[in-house]
């Protein structure tokens, strides 16, 4: 049976993060399936928000695929060590997207370990932006890649709503601490017991927020006017 793609890319980014959760993340190498289940999310909600690299507006030749519109890849290299992989969201110009923090590897596991010769469990594979993109040989020939399309790099449907809002952990998002208010809004999404998140938290240990309904429309919310946009990079620094 042929797996339906995951082609929900039209929506806010803190939906799309929630529907993203528990989807399969696919990379054909040479014929062979590397993937697994993502389980690790982060939201970034554009030219407000002073963690992305978008922010007040910001266009580079870095960050031109973020502003392509949902169902693009914008992958791009942090801290001159790590590739970091995102899925574009909501219409084009938003400049929103959802940074991919961490994979449950169901595939191809062999071949990811010979990617990441450090990892000495499955746990170590792709429990970190970097670690996943490096299991996954994704690089910047991805960048601008278009998910919907692409026989290289795609999602796939493993259900078909997101999951129960008890099951979903949320925190503020990793290594963004400049971002001033906005480093402390609860934008990272997890799946709660899976032993294989950047950080694993348990359910309730602290630091967790404890929020159940969707947050789409709670963080439409106006910044001050913009300043200079912070070079640090979108998304924070990679667990790899």
């Amino acid at each position: 049976m042929i797996a339906r793609r995951f082609l929900r890319f039209d929506a806010d980014p803190v939906t799309t993060a929630r529907w993203l959760l528990g989807q399969r993340l696919v990379r054909l190498v040479d014929g062979r399936r590397l993937a697994g289940l993502i389980v690790e999310v982060e939201a970034y909600l554009g030219p407000v928000d002073r963690a992305a690299h978008t922010f007040g507006g910001r266009h580079t030749a870095r960050n031109a695929s973020m502003w392509r519109g949902g169902g693009h890849a914008y992958v791009y290299f942090s801290y001159g060590m790590h590739h970091c992989m995102n899925v574009v969201c909501g219409a084009e110009g938003a400049g929103t997207a959802v940074l991919l923090r961490a994979l449950e590897p169901t595939e191809g596991i062999g071949e990811m370990f010979a990617r990441r010769p450090a990892a000495r469990r499955e746990t170590d594979l792709c429990s970190g932006p970097g670690r996943l993109a490096q299991a996954l040989a994704i690089d910047l020939a991805h960048d601008g890649g278009d998910l919907r399309r692409d026989t290289s790099l795609w999602i796939e449907e493993v259900r078909r709503r997101a999951p129960g809002g008890d099951r979903i952990g949320t925190t503020a998002r990793i290594g963004v601490a400049y971002a001033e208010s906005w480093a402390a809004k609860p934008l990272r999404f997890f799946l709660r017991g899976n032993p294989h998140l950047s950080r694993a938290r348990a359910s309730g240990s602290p630091g967790e927020a404890q929020l159940r309904s969707p947050l789409s429309r709670s963080f439409a919310i106006r910044s001050a006017a913009p300043r200079a946009p912070n070079q640090r990079s979108f998304g924070g620094s990679p667990q790899a």
